[in-house]
């Protein structure tokens, strides 16, 4: 016996419906959030099963993957189905093209759904708690770098409308010799004003080389001519840049202390010494690229199943005599950035990785292209590794393609 079960969740409660087999709606219900919540969908499921749970299989259908309540219908036995919501919202057009919407015909969509494609959906992955700590604290680094390149931008763009002069004297603006002089000195008249002994001291502490000759350029191209703006308006700016000044100093230190926690939670893992062992995989990039794939050793059956997934697989699109291959563009966005980085990184530290490459721009690939293609093959690469539980090894690792233009 089966039972399907659609959970159009929100924030604080949980429309359900459950379907079986013929599609016909044996139960309802919209739960609250939390362990109340859950104790009803037990309730609810338990008297829909009578006396022989053991035969029963329940399915159930959610648009996401993550979160106490997917953990907890995992560990309560059921077979969560993860549902992009791009394919419900599809879904739900085959089912009707009135425009009509609610919370509870969505549970209905997803249980239908669930009863009649759940072989084409994926499961939610049973990863350990060590990968979900990886993914926690290493999606939060790449977030505070992300916001730290806004905030640079921001800081660039404000420079750039009243103080031309210290992008002409600054080369990294969310460096801290940076941060501690523009906020010192947040206008020109203020920057013209730094003595020789305040830049260097600054430059010490951030431990750059060649000071004396870098002070005298900081120094020159602070005190250079530049047009300006309204003292007012300097002002103004000048409050402004204080402000990223200080919101980029806090994520300097936060970035930093981060990656302490990056790298010691990825050092516990069983599998961070094969991943490390890969071409262009270090502990940050490692753990990236650990915890977007998950450590579910069943989760990928195949290395194309993992390319797929990672995006780094092109798609191919043929109609009559057409047909080309396309690079995927709907993707787990910090997978292929992490793997995309691993790529760059590899050219550097792989023979066989660099002649790869190498062979696909000679076929008249872009840099992008030949990048994503030796990108998707790295991935099959780790496949083979986590599969068998080895180490990388160059020779290895490429002789397939060797022996091929060897032929």
């Amino acid at each position: 016996m089966r039972l399907f079960v659609g959970d159009d969740w929100a924030e604080d409660r949980h429309d359900v419906e459950v379907m079986d087999v013929s599609g016909r709606r044996l139960a309802k219900a919209r739960l609250p959030e939390g362990v109340a919540g859950m104790a009803r969908f037990h309730t609810m499921i338990g008297g829909l099963v009578g006396e022989d749970p053991e035969d029963v299989e329940v399915l159930v259908g959610i648009e996401t993957d993550r979160g106490p309540w997917v953990a907890a219908l995992v560990a309560s036995g059921y077979t969560v189905l993860a549902v992009n919501p791009l394919q419900a919202a599809r879904f739900r057009d085959r089912l009707g093209v009135s425009g009509a919407k609610s919370d509870a015909a969505d549970a209905h969509v997803l249980a239908d759904m669930v009863r009649t494609h759940a072989h084409q959906l994926r499961p939610v992955a049973g990863d350990s708690a060590q990968a979900e700590a990886i993914k926690v604290v290493a999606r939060t680094h790449k977030t505070l770098i992300w916001e730290q390149t806004r905030h640079t931008q921001r800081l660039r763009h404000a420079l750039r409308d009243y103080f031309p002069a210290a992008l002409a004297a600054f080369e990294d603006l969310d460096a801290a010799d940076t941060l501690e002089l523009l906020a010192k000195a947040p206008t020109p008249a203020k920057a013209a004003r730094l003595t020789t002994a305040q830049i260097t001291a600054a430059l010490k502490r951030a431990r750059r080389r060649n000071v004396t000759e870098k002070t005298e350029l900081v120094q020159a191209a602070l005190r250079a001519d530049h047009l300006g703006q309204p003292e007012v308006v300097t002002s103004a700016y000048a409050a402004s840049v204080q402000a990223l000044i200080a919101v980029l100093t806090v994520l300097n230190t936060q970035i930093k202390a981060m990656q302490g926690q990056v790298e010691a939670h990825f050092g516990r893992h069983p599998a961070a010494e094969i991943v490390t062992s890969q071409p262009g995989l270090g502990p940050i990039l490692g753990a990236r690229v650990l915890a977007e794939f998950g450590d579910d050793p069943d989760r990928y059956a195949t290395a194309k199943s993992r390319k797929n997934y990672a995006g780094t697989s092109p798609i191919t699109r043929a109609s009559g005599k057409k047909k080309v291959a396309l690079a995927r563009f709907v993707h787990n966005d910090r997978l292929i950035d992490a793997l995309m980085a691993q790529a760059q990184s590899a050219l550097l530290r792989s023979p066989g990785a660099r002649a790869y490459y190498d062979r696909q721009k000679a076929r008249g690939a872009g840099h992008n292209a030949a990048l994503r293609q030796l990108a998707n093959r790295l991935v099959g690469i780790l496949h083979g590794c986590l599969k068998t539980g080895t180490h990388y090894n160059e020779t290895t690792a490429w002789s397939h393609h060797t022996n091929n233009i060897a032929a």
